[in-house]
């Protein structure tokens, strides 16, 4: 399978005006190709910070990061940029979408960035609409879609350059609890294909799809465990229609 994320004794020190904020401590984590993570702890826990280090959106204070054979630890901005373009693909909680244009002008964006002509960017970005079943979508805006399907547009932006990890930010944070599952199915289906997907909850649930849980506390990994219990869209889907069923039947 091989390492996609080697992190050995990663550290983040904030400094705001005569306060030090120390957000990570001491982390070291390994992730394997193909792998499938959720990273979960309370407010203040280091969690957010450790995806932003890990989505090469901010650099540690002390430590090293390899990512995929690559020294990313003392990278500049511009290095940075080039390697998020290249080996991550972000979901957010809010779809970070652009509200002007339609859906396959946002899931090819990357590609402008990565200097692909137009005809091959927009034919990239249909396959990748395809890819989450929203095919005849693609001149919807933003405001012409659900919230499920805004989200399907985002997770198929953040596969447009087969990157090599995909990134979710509380993914299923603005969605109702159908739309959730739904949005977990499709990440199910991403990682069975290959994909290396680590990801930021909060709910407890929502982590038992990954097949790793990492819980974090006061900047420093408390606990690393294989899920013995993953949860599938298909198990949750039914576990929601008997709670339906018995409240219906009070």
């Amino acid at each position: 399978m091989g390492t996609i994320i080697q992190m050995h004794d990663i550290s983040r020190v904030y400094h705001m005006g005569s306060e030090t904020i120390h957000a990570l401590k001491s982390v070291s984590i390994t992730i394997s190709r193909g792998e499938y993570v959720a990273f979960m702890g309370p407010s203040g826990s280091g969690k957010s910070t450790l995806m932003n280090i890990i989505g090469c959106l901010d650099t540690p204070s002390g430590g090293t990061y390899i990512l995929n054979g690559k020294d990313v630890s003392n990278m500049t901005d511009n290095e940075l940029a080039e390697v998020r373009n290249k080996e991550i693909g972000f979901v957010f909680q809010t779809f970070n979408l652009l509200p002007r244009q339609s859906s396959l002008e946002n899931v090819a964006l990357p590609l402008i960035y990565a200097g692909y002509k137009k005809s091959v960017r927009e034919e990239k970005a249909q396959l990748a609409l395809e890819s989450v079943g929203l095919a005849n979508r693609g001149r919807h805006k933003p405001n012409e879609l659900s919230g499920g399907q805004r989200q399907r547009v985002a997770i198929a932006r953040a596969l447009i350059n087969n990157p090599s990890i995909i990134l979710a930010d509380e993914p299923t944070g603005n969605l109702d609890t159908k739309t959730s599952y739904e949005i977990m199915e499709l990440f199910e289906n991403l990682h069975a294909k290959g994909n290396t997907i680590i990801m930021v909850t909060h709910e407890e649930d929502i982590a038992k799809y990954a097949h790793r849980i990492v819980r974090l506390r006061d900047g420093l990994v408390e606990s690393d465990v294989l899920n013995e219990d993953i949860n599938t869209a298909a198990k949750l889907k039914a576990e929601h229609q008997t709670d339906e069923d018995i409240h219906q039947n009070r």
